[in-house]
């Protein structure tokens, strides 16, 4: 299990300085949509160039039709980032053609693709896709999985099912950890380190409680010695 650190801080410097404090150690850093749209390619730059042992995932849940998206995900491919994602539900078509266009490039990254986001609830969810989000995110994982993606973002409860369905070694990222039972903030299906653990979880990603702390290199330190 890898620990990725969410940069959802409100400003650049903010994120370059939770970064900073956190050069030690091994960690993955998630750029968001947000910080992206705010930051630019820069801010991958000065990560990198604060530790460039750092990975990078560029959590931008790319989404429209196959083509548009096979063009985005060269242009992210050349960022030189380790990891990104799409959506599940644009569906096989544009998932496989993003995979064509990934792996003819030189040093690809990591390709996920999203389930159902953690910040549906089952009535939310059904509200919109009219079936269950253990079903859907099955369905949708099956799809990844079939694709040719690495692995899904996907909550915490769904992580051990889905592999059921794939494989052991089809990745899960997990959103919305709070690791030792911190308040769950805007998500609903939030999980702690035990229970993501148990669930054989790949990342997980946990912002608020270490960029809210006092002291974020000791909460970072303490995941780790507790994954």
């Amino acid at each position: 299990m890898k620990l990725c650190v969410a940069l959802d801080l409100p400003s650049k410097e903010e994120n370059l300085s939770l970064t900073r404090k956190l050069k030690s150690e091994d960690i993955w850093l998630k750029v968001g949509l947000r910080s992206f749209i705010r930051d630019g390619e820069s801010l991958l730059k000065e990560i990198k160039s604060i530790n460039p042992s750092f990975k990078i995932f560029l959590d931008l849940k790319i989404y429209d039709i196959p083509n548009t998206m096979a063009d985005a995900a060269e242009s992210v491919s050349h960022l030189g980032v380790d990891m990104f994602n799409v959506h599940a539900s644009s569906g096989k078509k544009a998932m496989r053609m993003v995979m064509e266009r990934v792996n003819s490039l030189p040093n690809p990254p990591l390709v996920l693709a999203v389930t159902a986001l953690t910040s549906f609830d089952a009535s939310s969810f059904e509200a919109i896709y009219n079936a269950s989000i253990v079903q859907k995110a099955t369905q949708f994982a099956k799809d990844t999985y079939e694709s040719g993606m690495h692995g899904v973002v996907c909550s915490v409860y769904e992580s051990q099912l889905i592999k059921s369905h794939t494989s052991s070694d089809f990745l899960t990222l997990t959103p919305g950890i709070r690791p030792f039972g911190e308040s769950q903030g805007d998500q609903e299906r939030v999980a702690d380190l035990v229970t993501a653990k148990k669930e054989c979880c790949d990342f997980i990603v946990v912002g608020r409680p270490i960029y809210q702390s006092a002291n974020p290199l000791s909460v970072v330190k303490k995941i780790i010695e507790n994954m």
